[in-house]
């Protein structure tokens, strides 16, 4: 596990760099400095006091990932100059959606796939299999409710049906259609909004036709613990987080194809979006362009092994990525 943290910190230093104002290709017969930091290479986040007149309340739904995201975005939109308030932390996708139309905040991390299953209520088998698609029918899909998704992160994070290799290994199974004839066995843990969503429990039933021994829910951050203590059979975790790895857990193919593109992106009350002038779309799609896999993966993994606050992560990458000195 060591090795990989290391190998997931050299990408994160390697996304970093692709941040990097590297358009000099002059050659200065090696005059430069070894020295010069990412930061000082990197395009930096400006501050415009213009833009204090703009306050901008993010917020997050409540598992680690969306929080560093939510984290990320307003200590950008800070340095940029805005007024930030957070109130992260909301709870599921409704919770957090029904806070932007009523004003509570003015924006916060989501998934493509999660606003087309979820918020749009698109059906499985019509939700579009490529990111770009998908993307395009969440923005169109949202904008008719006064809400603006800005476009998305390299990153993907998608359910995944995840079970410990000694489990796959007893029960012969590799893909989702492996479970056909032993769901009626099998206990299923989740979080509570699983039951109802598309990407979920409600369909392994509708494309998958499995019929489990018991559904749980469990909150987020016990997804994976009940997987290593031997209540869950099964458990639906997500594909960045770093436990896998390190918990060596198998993830069941969705052959299928049941689980949609799910790019993070940011969504925003649109009135704000308008109030926030030309600077805030900038800032997005800086904060956003290193936010490769592997590097959502060590973020992860400083929050969810090593501990520390979303705030702090988030801070680490902005400074890391040179976009706050």
């Amino acid at each position: 596990m060591r090795h990989t943290r290391w190998l997931f910190a050299l990408l994160l230093l390697v996304a970093s760099l692709a941040l990097a104002a590297c358009g000099d290709d002059d050659d200065d017969g090696g005059g430069g400095s070894a020295e010069t930091s990412t930061a000082e290479q990197a395009a930096a986040i400006e501050s415009n006091p213009d833009n204090a007149s703009t306050t901008i309340t993010v917020g997050s739904k409540n598992f680690n990932e969306n929080k560093i995201l939510g984290e990320i975005y307003a200590q950008a939109f800070e340095a940029a100059g805005y007024t930030v308030k957070k109130q992260l932390n909301l709870g599921d996708e409704k919770t957090a959606l029904k806070a932007i139309e009523e004003k509570e905040i003015s924006g916060y991390p989501e998934y493509t796939g999660t606003i087309l299953g979820s918020f749009l209520e698109v059906p499985s088998e019509d939700t579009p299999k490529d990111p770009t698609k998908a993307y395009q029918e969440a923005k169109d899909g949202l904008a008719k409710q006064g809400v603006t998704v800005f476009p998305p992160t390299p990153f993907e994070n998608s359910n995944e049906v995840g079970l410990t290799k000694e489990k796959a290994d007893e029960l012969g199974v590799e893909k989702i259609s492996d479970l056909s004839d032993k769901a009626g066995d099998l206990t299923l843990y989740g979080t509570p909004e699983c039951r109802q969503r598309q990407d979920c429990l409600a369909g392994l039933q509708d494309v998958y036709g499995l019929k489990f021994k018991k559904f749980t829910p469990v909150s987020v951050d016990l997804r994976h613990e009940v997987l290593d203590k031997g209540q869950a059979d099964l458990s639906i975790v997500f594909t960045t987080d770093p436990q896998i790895e390190r918990n060596g857990y198998v993830l069941l193919e969705d052959d299928k194809g049941m689980f949609p593109p799910n790019n993070s992106v940011f969504i925003m009350n649109s009135e704000v979006v308008e109030q926030a002038g030309p600077d805030l779309p900038k800032v997005i799609e800086q904060v956003q362009e290193g936010l490769e896999s592997p590097v959502i993966q060590e973020l992860n993994a400083r929050a969810d092994l090593d501990k520390k606050t979303p705030e702090a992560v988030a801070g680490e990458y902005l400074k890391e990525s040179g976009l706050v000195q």
